[in-house]
């Protein structure tokens, strides 16, 4: 799995109505919008859009097809599909929230010190990143679940692990670029403290990178989530995860497919969700695609 392209961080950046205005505009990202806004109030709402208890198995509606019963149909133990889908959201928008914001989080503050402050900081930050960059991230991310347990948060701690390093990397190549502008430099003639120059005048020159990078990687990360749950290292049954309804039902492809069909449906429609608005957010914020 290869990591998001990393956006190119500037000094100025497009703010205000204009940013909507420009947005608005782009019809792919408006798309993208509405899926992540439905993904959103699915899963805050779920108890009160979901018609069944995800749990509840009817072994009599084994494999039901869709009907008006079972809209979505029933899987293999009799468990309403739409309800268990509904339900999934939740899972797989925690797990990208939650595991992207670590990782920006962290990598974030890792790569302004390192970029910021150069030297021994610098070499043993990059150092330690390269380190987790050299094992292929999929492998890496079954390491960590495997050796702390399969679980949610052990999930989110492994996929937060992965986008630590390429979030580190996007924050000190842009505090590189900025740090010997002028601004910089009159703030440090001035005596400001150095926490002050990171948070107040170099961070806000390029958060707008970060928030696109981050809407970019929830999708790998729901993606990621995707292939841990289907391992059987992810989230653990009976917690509905749409790639563990996956897994369940790739026994009956030929039978019922709609029970491995309609999860992995929802899990690209999430990915493109992410990937749209991630994409438009780029167009936005870039300042060098108001002169194109």
């Amino acid at each position: 799995m290869s990591s998001a392209s990393t956006p190119l961080a500037q000094p100025a950046v497009a703010t205000g109505s204009g940013v909507w205005r420009r947005f608005r505009r782009n019809t792919l990202g408006m798309v993208g919008l509405v899926i992540v806004l439905l993904l959103v109030v699915t899963a805050i709402f779920a108890p009160y859009l979901a018609p069944k208890d995800p749990a509840t198995q009817n072994l009599r509606s084994r494999r039901a097809p869709p009907n008006a019963e079972y809209v979505l149909g029933a899987d293999e133990f009799g468990r309403d599909i739409l309800s268990r889908l509904i339900y999934g959201a939740r899972v797989s928008l925690v797990v990208a929230v939650a595991s992207v914001g670590l990782g920006l989080l962290i990598g974030g503050i890792l790569g302004l010190l390192g970029g910021y402050l150069g030297g021994w900081v610098d070499q043993a930050v990059m150092r330690a990143m390269d380190l987790f960059l050299a094992f292929p991230y999929l492998l890496l991310a079954i390491i960590i679940v495997a050796a702390l347990g399969p679980g949610l948060f052990n999930t989110i701690l492994a996929i937060a692990v992965w986008t630590t390093p390429s979030f580190a990397r996007v924050t000190r190549s842009a505090v590189l670029q900025l740090k010997e502008r002028d601004f910089v430099t009159a703030a440090v003639s001035l005596g400001a403290k150095h926490a002050r120059i990171m948070g107040l005048h170099l961070l806000p020159n390029f958060a707008a990178a970060l928030v696109v990078y981050a809407s970019l990687n929830m999708a790998y990360a729901i993606l990621m989530e995707s292939a841990l749950s289907f391992l059987g290292l992810g989230v653990q049954p009976p917690t509905a995860s749409w790639a563990g309804m996956i897994a369940n039902g790739r026994n009956y492809v030929t039978s019922a497919p709609h029970i491995a069909t309609i999860p992995g449906i929802a899990i690209a429609l999430a990915v493109l969700g992410f990937n749209l608005l991630g994409d438009a957010l780029r167009d936005v914020l870039d300042p060098r695609s108001s002169k194109q």
